[in-house]
């Protein structure tokens, strides 16, 4: 394996622990916890927006770091 390949390899790593920190992070304030009823349709402001942008930006630079880590110029030998 070379230094590209296991670069890619360690940033998949660290992208999807902190892909997990953030869904566990949002999961806090959100789900069956809250019974309020109108919470449905409130929009997301401060922290709470950052957290979800910061999870749809890191979900698709996920994405796209695994398509190529799936190119066969990074297979085994």
């Amino acid at each position: 394996m070379n230094a590209v390949s296991v670069s890619l390899f360690v940033a998949l790593i660290l992208l999807s622990a902190t892909l997990i920190f953030l869904v566990v992070l949002q999961g806090r304030t959100a789900g069956l916890q809250s019974r309020d009823t109108s919470s449905v349709y409130r929009t997301k402001r401060g922290l709470e927006k950052t957290l979800h942008q910061a999870t749809i930006a890191l979900g698709i630079l996920f994405l796209v770091l695994s398509l190529i880590a799936s190119l066969p110029i990074f297979g085994t030998q």
